[in-house]
Formats: structure tokens, C-alpha cells, sequence
């Protein structure tokens, strides 16, 4: 089958490299001011993987035009440019597959909502979500993700497809839920990350369970299934997103709360500012996002914010 990945970062092009190992043929784009593109250009290699000379590299957006599937891996917040970009090509007939995890400040909009708009009617749209990080995948340990579409013959398709050793795929069943969830779990392992930079590690456990009861809520009120909160996309990702020395997110919470400087992109800094946002229009309680946001946009004292979340009225658990 021909797919063109869109993105050249860590994931991006560890989709390439896994498509291409599993029999596909596959082109990785990248625009062509891209440090990771110039690294592949030159090596093939960005310092994890190394892709075969069976992967086109490509700065054409043309190349999307004999593609059966497209694949995005980018930032969630440039998501809607990318779009706008796709859609002067007037393509049909393509399944696009969202290989990220976020949400749009300002409108709170899901990111299949985002690539529905300005697309063709005849395009199709899914999200790969799940845990597992390229490190760990490039040493042959196998993981379990999730594939969720509106179109269950979409979802079927993808899934006989993409299946592999080191990939079992299940199959989603609330697009809504699987969305919302895959996002927070970068927002939650911000937070784990902040409880290890404050030495505060054995509080993770309270994290987990409070965090996913929290999101569940949200789910529920923005019209999805709640349990899906306790699936892949949320509590099924917490040990990559919480405790993995690979997890971006915790990396960049730890460093943030110890004032190092943290330079790959933490997805949660931007999601928890659009949580917020969501919690407010649908009246949900969001108090574990609300003490991650007071720490990253408000400038509050972490210690003091984290006591305060622990120091909240007593109440059943559940």
C-alpha cells in the first residue's frame, strides 16, 4: 500500500521506518527547512532509527496526490496550517490517520474535527493512539495501541494493515473519549513529572487514579463514554507518559519545576491551557489540570500548588 508519512520528528519517522519494515511503500515528508528532513538527507539517520533507502523522502506536498493513506505526526497546534495546505490539493478518496495527541487552544476543537474541515467528503479520517515510545520499539518490545474512526470499515482497513510483531492494534470505539484522553495523558504525565522533580514520586499512584477519574469526567460530559478514560488512550498510556525516562512530557514537568531548560516539545504545556478551557464551557472540576496550569501559566509556587491539591476537602473516592 503507498503511504506518505507528514512529519520527520521522533514519531513521525519511527511510523515510516515501522510501515516501511512491515511491507509498505512508503514516503516520509518534511518541509524542506526542517533540521530532522536535512539529518535524513544527509544520513538517513536521526540519531534513533536509521530508514532504509526503500523510504522516498520527499518536500513536495504533491507526493500526497498517489497516496492511498496519509499518516500525520506533527504539532497539534500547527495541525489546522498543515490542513489548509492539504486541502488546496483537492484530494479524494484518502484516509487520513492523526498520529498525535492534542487539542486546539481557543476552540477546544478535537484534531479529527480539525482535518474534517476544508477536506472532501469522500476522505476518510482515524486516529493511531496509544503507548509506546521509538526507544523502546527499535529494541523489538512489542506494545498494544488503538485505532478509532467514525467509519468502522476505516478502522478494519487500517488495522489489518498496520498490524505487526511489534504493534497489536484494538479497535476504538469512542472517538470522542479516545481524543479527549489521549490528550490529557500528556497534561497527567506533566504532573508525574513535577512530583519527581520535587521528590514526590510516591504520590504517582494518587496521580494515576485521580487524574483518570478526572478525565473520565470530562469525557462524560463532552458526550463520550467515560471508561474510556480507562482504555490506551488515557490510563493505558500512563506508564510511558508517567514513569518512562523516554516520556517528553514528565521530562519536561521535572525540568520545568528544577528551572532546567527542557527543549523537545511537551505536548501537555499546550493541552492543559485548551483542558481548562473545555472544563469551564462543559462546568466539569478539573483540579489536577488546574494545578498544572497554575505551575506553568500563572507562575505559582509548585510546592505550594501541589500541597493545595492534596489539602482539598475530604470526599468519598469515587
Amino acid at each position: 500500500m503507498n503511504i506518505t508519512v507528514i512529519g520527520c520528528g521522533r514519531w513521525g519517522s519511527f511510523i515510516a521506518w515501522y510501515l516501511d519494515k512491515i511491507g509498505h511503500q512508503v514516503t516520509l515528508y518534511g518541509r524542506s527547512t526542517s533540521k530532522h528532513m536535512k539529518e535524513f538527507a544527509e544520513t538517513r539517520s536521526n540519531g534513533l532509527l536509521k530508514l532504509k533507502e526503500s523510504v522516498k523522502l520527499s518536500v513536495d506536498l504533491s507526493d500526497l496526490d498517489s497516496a492511498e493513506i496519509i499518516v500525520i505526526s506533527v504539532n497539534s497546534q500547527g495541525l489546522e496550517r498543515l490542513m489548509e495546505e492539504i486541502g488546496q490539493r483537492s484530494l479524494i478518496n484518502k484516509t487520513f490517520v492523526l498520529c498525535m495527541k492534542g487539542i486546539e487552544i481557543g476552540t477546544g476543537r478535537r484534531l479529527t474535527e480539525i482535518a474534517a474541515q476544508g477536506l472532501d467528503d469522500s476522505n476518510h479520517i482515524a486516529v493511531w493512539l496509544g503507548p509506546g515510545h521509538v526507544q523502546e520499539y527499535l529494541r523489538d518490545i512489542p506494545n498494544c495501541m488503538v485505532i478509532d474512526s467514525k467509519e468502522d470499515r476505516v478502522k478494519e482497513q487500517l488495522i489489518s494493515e498496520f498490524s505487526g510483531d511489534l504493534i497489536r492494534f484494538y479497535y476504538g470505539q469512542d472517538l470522542t473519549g479516545n481524543e479527549i484522553g489521549a490528550a490529557a495523558k500528556n497534561v497527567i504525565g506533566i504532573a508525574a513529572g513535577m512530583l519527581d522533580g520535587l521528590n514526590l514520586t510516591t504520590l504517582k499512584g494518587a496521580l494515576m487514579s485521580r487524574g483518570t477519574r478526572e478525565i473520565a469526567r470530562l469525557i462524560k460530559a463532552m458526550g463520550g463514554n467515560e471508561l474510556s478514560a480507562y482504555g490506551l488512550c488515557h490510563l493505558g498510556d500512563y506508564q510511558a507518559t508517567v514513569f518512562s525516562e523516554f516520556s517528553h512530557n514528565r521530562g519536561f514537568g521535572e525540568s520545568f519545576v528544577k528551572g532546567e531548560v527542557f527543549t523537545d516539545l511537551a505536548e501537555g504545556y499546550y493541552t492543559v491551557k485548551a483542558l481548562i478551557e473545555l472544563g469551564e464551557k462543559y462546568q466539569v472540576d478539573l483540579p489536577i489540570c488546574k494545578a498544572v496550569f497554575a505551575v506553568l501559566y500563572e507562575k505559582k509556587e509548585p510546592k505550594t500548588i501541589l500541597e493545595q491539591l492534596f489539602a482539598r476537602d475530604l470526599k468519598n473516592e469515587f
